[in-house]
């Protein structure tokens, strides 16, 4: 028999991004340069720099594609699978976590300086919870939850991965494909459902 235990929590759209490496980012803005950090993110550490690239292939480009710091040990870039299919990439990018790149589809990003082909992925959606909070709701790193969404095109998301670190703020990441199909605008608040046997 299943018990189920609902709770509340903050559900956050990204829009496509690059988390880069101090290498990379050296390669496409030049040595001199600094990511400057403009905003704050909900995760402790992480924010939205001064940098912005753009996405290219085959003649198709996406601009002001923004640069997310602090500098990571490899580069990533995350969009939607409507970002893959206007840009035409083939074969479309996988549907993974976060730093999962193997076998990954690299893409043409480019700097102020230059360009390089960078790992693409469009990343599963995924739950961050601090280890503190997860162990009272009994919840385990990489397991799988649903989170539901109310409202005129409110909807239950399936296969939400659980990621837990000492510092996570809880909140809920959909990239703008699954944001737009629930209607979600501004600050928004799903129900974590958690089922047990």
């Amino acid at each position: 028999m299943k018990k189920q235990r609902n709770k509340k929590v903050l559900v956050e759209v990204s829009s496509r991004h690059l988390h880069i490496s101090k290498e990379d980012f050296e390669i496409l803005f030049g040595r001199n340069e600094i990511l400057k950090k403009v905003k704050d993110l909900s995760q402790p550490g992480e924010f939205g720099s001064d940098k912005f690239v753009t996405i290219y292939n085959k003649g198709k480009e996406i601009k002001n594609v923004r640069v997310v710091g602090p500098f990571r040990e490899n580069s990533q870039l995350e969009i939607s699978l409507t970002d893959a299919y206007y840009l035409n990439l083939k074969p479309l990018p996988k549907l993974k976590l976060s730093g999962d790149l193997e076998g990954t589809t690299r893409v043409e990003v480019i700097g102020k300086k230059r360009s390089k082909k960078i790992p693409c992925i469009i990343t599963k959606r995924h739950f961050h919870i601090s280890e503190e909070q997860a162990k009272k709701l009994n919840l385990k790193n990489n397991e799988k939850i649903s989170i539901k969404i109310k409202g005129k095109r409110g909807l239950i998301f399936k296969e939400v991965i659980v990621r837990t670190s000492k510092n996570y703020k809880s909140a809920v990441h959909l990239d703008t494909d699954e944001g737009n199909s629930a209607g979600i605008f501004g600050k928004t608040f799903g129900e974590l459902i958690l089922e047990k046997s």
